[in-house]
Protein backbone atom coordinates (compact mmCIF):
# COMPACT_ATOMS: atom_id res chain seq x y z
CA UNK A 1 0.00 0.00 0.00
CA UNK A 2 1.38 2.88 -1.01
CA UNK A 3 2.03 6.19 1.85
CA UNK A 4 -0.23 8.70 0.34
CA UNK A 5 -3.13 5.93 0.66
CA UNK A 6 -2.20 4.97 4.42
CA UNK A 7 -2.57 9.20 4.37
CA UNK A 8 -5.96 8.75 3.25
CA UNK A 9 -6.98 5.78 5.20
CA UNK A 10 -5.29 7.51 8.61
CA UNK A 11 -7.65 11.07 7.98
CA UNK A 12 -10.74 8.40 6.91
CA UNK A 13 -10.28 6.84 10.39
CA UNK A 14 -9.19 10.09 12.77
CA UNK A 15 -10.77 13.22 13.45
CA UNK A 16 -7.63 14.52 15.06
CA UNK A 17 -5.83 14.21 12.07
CA UNK A 18 -8.17 15.72 9.61
CA UNK A 19 -7.87 18.31 12.26
CA UNK A 20 -4.39 18.56 12.39
CA UNK A 21 -4.31 18.67 8.50
CA UNK A 22 -6.70 21.26 8.02
CA UNK A 23 -4.29 23.54 10.23
CA UNK A 24 -1.55 22.82 8.63
CA UNK A 25 -1.56 20.65 5.59
CA UNK A 26 2.25 20.55 4.35
CA UNK A 27 3.08 19.87 8.09
CA UNK A 28 0.47 17.35 8.42
CA UNK A 29 1.60 15.58 5.18
CA UNK A 30 5.49 16.04 5.86
CA UNK A 31 4.91 14.48 9.23
CA UNK A 32 3.27 11.38 8.06
CA UNK A 33 6.01 10.84 5.86
CA UNK A 34 4.52 11.71 2.28
CA UNK A 35 6.87 12.89 -0.11
CA UNK A 36 6.45 16.24 -2.33
CA UNK A 37 5.18 14.31 -5.27
CA UNK A 38 2.81 12.73 -3.11
CA UNK A 39 1.50 16.08 -1.35
CA UNK A 40 1.49 17.62 -5.10
CA UNK A 41 -0.84 15.40 -5.96
CA UNK A 42 -3.19 15.60 -2.81
CA UNK A 43 -3.09 19.56 -2.92
CA UNK A 44 -4.17 19.06 -6.80
CA UNK A 45 -7.38 17.26 -5.83
CA UNK A 46 -7.15 15.32 -9.11
CA UNK A 47 -7.78 11.84 -8.72
CA UNK A 48 -6.04 10.94 -11.63
CA UNK A 49 -3.16 12.55 -10.31
CA UNK A 50 -3.81 10.90 -6.51
CA UNK A 51 -4.37 7.23 -8.30
CA UNK A 52 -0.83 7.25 -9.55
CA UNK A 53 0.80 8.65 -6.64
CA UNK A 54 -1.30 5.44 -4.75
CA UNK A 55 -0.34 3.01 -7.85
CA UNK A 56 -4.09 2.37 -8.52
CA UNK A 57 -6.52 2.76 -10.91
CA UNK A 58 -8.70 5.75 -11.13
CA UNK A 59 -11.66 3.77 -10.50
CA UNK A 60 -10.78 3.13 -6.91
CA UNK A 61 -9.37 6.19 -6.38
CA UNK A 62 -12.40 7.68 -3.86
CA UNK A 63 -13.08 11.45 -3.59
CA UNK A 64 -11.17 12.30 -0.75
CA UNK A 65 -12.93 15.27 1.86
CA UNK A 66 -10.21 16.63 2.60
CA UNK A 67 -9.90 20.49 3.48
CA UNK A 68 -7.58 22.14 1.22
CA UNK A 69 -5.74 25.47 1.61
CA UNK A 70 -4.05 27.03 -0.80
Amino acid sequence: MSKLLDYLNHLDANADAVDAHAADPVGSMTNFGLSQGEQDALVSGDRQRMADACGISVEEMPTPEIPQHP
